[in-house]
């Protein structure tokens, strides 16, 4: 079976990958800012990162089944199990990058370091959606760079207000 670049498995991993910056760096930044228990934050970000990655996949391969099943006159040339191990791969490979920074450092400076890393991760992956959809690299970066920015901040203020 060969794999193409086709516009599903495109937004596939587009989505997961953006999702799952978006995601995973507003939980764990917003737990980290409310728990001062590295072992508790550890724990957290990775149930988050593995449910998110299995939940993301099935709503993946249930929403293009049910596209599939709604237009059964147009020939599909995705197929719906490589569609959803793309969003799940996607998910849990980008869904480390703001973990990641916890298993080495403190709480106070992983958190620092887990928003810059994945916000360079959002504007890198913006610029190549923008290359490869030859649609302005920088303004696609800078978007996606802006919606990530928001969703964290809102996990930081959370964390922040709900502090145990």
């Amino acid at each position: 079976m060969k794999i193409r670049l086709e516009e599903d498995y495109f937004r596939s991993v587009i989505f997961g990958l953006q999702d799952a910056l978006v995601s995973t760096t507003g939980v764990v930044v917003g737990i980290s800012a409310g728990v001062s228990d590295r072992a508790i934050i550890i724990l957290a970000a990775f149930v988050a990162v593995s449910v998110e990655a299995s939940s993301m996949a099935a709503g993946e391969y249930s929403s293009e089944k049910a596209v599939h099943q709604m237009n059964r006159k147009s020939k599909h040339k995705d197929n719906l199990i490589i569609g959803a191990a793309l969003m799940f791969l996607a998910y849990l490979i980008a869904g480390m990058i703001p973990v990641f920074p916890f298993l080495i450092f403190a709480p106070d400076i992983a958190r620092v370091v887990s928003i810059c890393a994945a916000l360079a991760t959002l504007f890198l992956v913006g610029y190549i959606k923008g290359k490869v959809v030859k649609q302005g690299a920088m303004r696609s970066a800078v978007e996606m760079l802006i919606i990530g920015g928001l969703a964290t901040a809102i996990g930081l203020i959370v964390g922040n207000f709900l502090k145990v």
